[in-house]
């Protein structure tokens, strides 16, 4: 009876096929899941770079320095130019760059006939206009010499035909002069009176413009005597003098050698010291200002230094800014020396910071290859940063202490989104 009772169940065909459908399900979910894998890994640019030909360096929170390198030079405080003034041909150099030199020393002379044979026959026709006017100065003095004496002349006629006149009229009332006589003295005496006006006259309006013309006579020969001091001091600069004390530091040295007028011949170092003239990249611009503190490295020791001015002009990629000694310089300092230092922009302040690097010249700032936990791959990560100097970059969004980034040069990645680091 038990026996008849059992007997196999069979399982509906939709049932004994639902595993197989679920087995099916789950292999196109992975299938699908791999795909999209697979797609977005393709649809990322990606490129190969061995491990061993890249940097990479952690950030982290630290210090960040606020400084800036100084690549610059020695210079004078102050420069002289020596230029030539006539200009010719180098006849003797008096002294050499290095030499300590005083205001008027000749340094260098020149030969030019052709200079000097213009200068004299300006000078002749110079000499020539001043004797013309001092021969009519000397004829105004000698007119108005001759007006005085004929005017005192004829005051003496007067005086001397009166008591002739007074004398005749006495004798002639006695009978001993003639009438004709009495009226010739008479007529004389009246005739001086009537010229003696008529001379006074004359010689006022004479000596109106004698006055006249003597200040316009002095000034023009004041005029002459100073061309004929400028044209005979032409040939003194034919010899080129030291216009201050100073340390020559460069002069044409080459005799023979033919020079321009305005070309430039030498330089002096006056003697007021010497500061640093360095250039800086324009980035920090806006950043430099008078008072700031540098410090230079010059013959193995570290000097203190101030920004004395910085200048705008921007010329490839940078600009100018001296810097005095705060204490007293070196005392072996020479022209054109060059100095390493750095220029302070501000004091140490706690900062997210990332070591610098050769990337910076291709993203500026704001993006990096993020490399992950595996150290096999690095992706594009958008940053933000702050302030920089030559050794750090102050991260100011977009990483976090710890992550490691690629910091070399950026030149095979400008146009990926992955690097895959291989060994």
């Amino acid at each position: 009876m038990t026996m008849a009772m059992d007997r196999a169940v069979q399982l509906p065909k939709w049932r004994r096929k639902q595993p197989a459908l679920l087995l099916a399900a789950v292999g196109a979910v992975v299938l699908v899941v791999l795909a999209g894998v697979f797609l977005a890994q393709a649809s990322q640019r990606s490129v190969r770079a061995p491990l061993a030909t890249v940097t990479v360096d952690t950030v982290e929170q630290g210090l960040f320095r606020d400084f800036t390198p100084l690549r610059g030079k020695i210079a004078p405080k102050e420069v002289i130019y020596l230029d030539a003034l006539e200009g010719g041909q180098v006849e003797q150099v008096l002294a050499r760059p290095g030499d300590q030199v005083t205001a008027g020393q000749p340094l260098l002379t020149f030969r030019n006939t052709e200079l000097e044979l213009d200068v004299l026959e300006r000078e002749g026709r110079l000499v020539e206009s001043i004797t013309q006017l001092l021969a009519y100065e000397k004829q105004l003095e000698e007119s108005r010499v001759a007006n005085e004496k004929a005017l005192a002349q004829i005051d003496y006629e007067i005086v001397r035909l009166g008591r002739a006149a007074d004398r005749t009229d006495t004798l002639a009332a006695k009978g001993f002069v003639s009438r004709q006589r009495q009226d010739e003295v008479r007529d004389e005496l009246a005739y001086q009176r009537r010229l003696q006006p008529l001379q006074k006259a004359g010689n006022s309006r004479q000596e109106s413009l004698r006055l006249q013309q003597l200040p316009q006579i002095r000034a023009q020969l004041a005029s002459l005597r100073q061309s004929l001091e400028a044209t005979r001091a032409k040939l003194g600069n034919l010899v080129l003098r030291a216009p201050v004390t100073g340390k020559l530091t460069d002069i044409v040295q080459n005799v023979g050698e033919n020079q321009n007028r305005g070309a430039r011949l030498g330089e002096i170092a006056a003697g007021s010291g010497y500061k640093v003239e360095a250039k800086v990249d324009e980035f920090y611009l806006r950043r430099v200002r008078a008072g700031q503190t540098a410090t230079a490295n010059i013959n193995g020791r570290s000097w203190k230094l101030t920004v004395d001015r910085a200048y705008p002009q921007v010329k490839d990629g940078v600009f100018t800014v001296d810097l005095l000694f705060t204490g007293p310089p070196p005392g072996d300092l020479l022209p054109g020396q060059a100095v390493d230092g750095r220029l302070s922009l501000g004091g140490d302040q706690p900062a997210l910071v990332l070591p610098a690097g050769a990337f910076l010249e291709r993203t500026g700032g704001d993006w990096v290859m993020l490399v992950d936990k595996s150290g096999k791959h690095a992706a594009r990560r958008r940053i933000q940063v702050g302030r920089r100097n030559a050794e750090q970059v102050e991260i100011v969004g977009g990483l976090k202490p710890g992550d490691r980034v690629i910091t070399s040069d950026y030149s095979s990645f400008q146009n990926v989104d992955r690097v895959n680091l291989t060994k």
